[in-house]
């Protein structure tokens, strides 16, 4: 997997990345940011009122809704990776520095359903420059407007 995106160093360059896809794409953007140890969802074992990590740093969480179709929320971590959910279907682990050309790509018209028959299967894949893919199986059957759009 090749990766030749900028480098996003922390959550709130991410956050800028976000608000300029939004613009471009003329999208309205929501953005709720949890910020010290004891507010974000991963350090679940950090103390009440524990705002520093035990390296001292202060850890950024953000959670971005995005206006419009399809409906996408991002969930920029601390850690370097990011949470994106398109219409109910959760991409986990995307890094961070991915999550612009991520975006581009499902608004851009390169996302789309791919169909199996035998054995039967949907997936929702969203392919980025260079050969970076990333797929999540679509379950219940019932598909979206825009999935459905998409569907290949």
């Amino acid at each position: 997997m090749r990766n030749d995106h900028p480098h996003l160093p922390t959550t709130e360059s991410a956050v800028t990345a976000l608000r300029a896809i939004a613009a471009e794409y003329r999208l309205g953007l929501t953005v709720t940011d949890d910020i010290g140890a004891d507010r974000t969802s991963r350090r679940t074992a950090a103390g009440v009122f524990t705002a520093l990590d035990a390296d001292g740093s202060l850890p950024h969480e953000a959670f971005v809704e995005l206006d419009g179709s399809p409906a996408v929320t991002v969930q920029l971590f601390p850690e370097d990776d990011a949470t994106i959910t398109v219409e109910g279907v959760a991409f986990a682990d995307v890094p961070r520095d991915a999550v612009p050309a991520f975006l581009r790509s499902v608004y851009g018209g390169l996302a789309h359903v791919r169909t199996r028959f035998f054995p039967p299967g949907q997936w929702l894949v969203v392919p980025l420059p260079g050969d970076e893919t990333y797929k999540e199986r679509l379950f219940g059957g019932v598909l979206s407007p825009w999935l459905a759009r998409g569907i290949r």
